[in-house]
C-alpha cells in the first residue's frame, strides 16, 4: 500500500513539473509576442506567436486534466488532494491571462504608445520573473527543501513593484492626449498585464501555506 502511494506521489510530481515546464514555454512565447509588438506593432510574426502561446496554453489544460484524473484516483490523502487541485487551479489562471492579453491586443488592434513602452517592458519582465520564481517555489515544496519563504518574499516584492508600475502607467495614460476610448482600452490591457504578478503572488502564498501544513 505504501509503495502504491509512493508511486502515485512520484507520478504527481512528474506531471506537475511537466506542467511548469510547459508554463515556461507559454511565458517565453508570450514575452516574445509583447516585445515584438512593442518593436514592430502587429504583424504576421505577432500572430504566429499568439498561436504558439495558445498551443502551450492548451497543453497546460492537458496536464491539468491528467493531474486532476490522478487526484480523483485517490492519490494522496483527501485533504492533500484538495490542496493540490486548488493550487493547480490557481496556477492555471496565469497562462490563461497571458493568452487573454494577446487576444485583447490582437482583436482590438491595440498598439502600446511609445511613452508607455519602457514601463510595459518592466511590468512584463518583472511579472515573468515572478512566474519563474513561483515555479522554483513549487519545485522546492515538492522536494521538501528549504527556501519557500525566501522565494515568497521576492515574489511579494515584485508584486508590489508591479502594482506601482501599473498605477504610474494608468496615471500617465490618462494625462496623455490619446482618444478617451483608446485610454479605456489601454487601461483594460494594463490591468490585465498587472494580473500576472498578482496571480503569481497568490500562488506563492498558497504554496507557503501548503508547506507549513506538511510540517504539522
Amino acid at each position: 500500500m505504501l509503495n502504491f502511494l509512493f508511486k502515485k506521489e512520484h507520478r504527481l510530481e512528474t506531471l506537475f513539473f511537466g506542467y511548469l515546464e510547459n508554463l515556461a514555454k507559454t511565458q517565453e512565447h508570450f514575452l516574445k509576442a509583447i516585445n515584438l509588438c512593442l518593436q514592430k506593432g502587429q504583424c504576421d510574426d505577432f500572430v504566429f506567436l499568439i498561436k504558439q502561446t495558445h498551443k502551450y496554453e492548451s497543453r497546460a489544460d492537458d496536464f491539468r486534466d491528467e493531474i486532476n484524473e490522478l487526484m480523483y484516483s485517490r492519490a494522496l490523502i483527501p485533504e492533500m488532494r484538495e490542496d493540490i487541485m486548488n493550487l493547480l487551479e490557481t496556477v492555471d489562471r496565469i497562462p490563461g491571462t497571458m493568452e487573454m492579453i494577446l487576444n485583447i491586443m490582437y482583436t482590438q488592434k491595440l498598439t502600446i504608445p511609445e511613452f508607455l513602452a519602457a514601463e510595459t517592458k518592466d511590468l512584463i519582465r518583472i511579472s515573468i520573473e515572478s512566474c519563474d520564481l513561483m515555479g522554483r517555489q513549487i519545485e522546492v515544496m515538492f522536494k521538501r527543501k528549504e527556501g519557500v519563504r525566501a522565494l515568497m518574499a521576492i515574489i511579494d516584492q515584485n508584486e508590489t513593484h508591479c502594482d506601482h508600475i501599473e498605477q504610474q502607467m494608468i496615471i500617465r495614460l490618462f494625462e496623455s492626449d490619446l482618444d478617451p476610448f483608446a485610454k479605456l482600452q489601454l487601461k483594460e490591457l494594463i490591468i490585465a498585464m498587472g494580473e500576472i504578478s498578482d496571480q503569481s503572488d497568490r500562488v506563492s502564498k498558497r504554496v507557503n501555506i501548503l508547506t507549513m501544513k506538511r510540517r504539522v
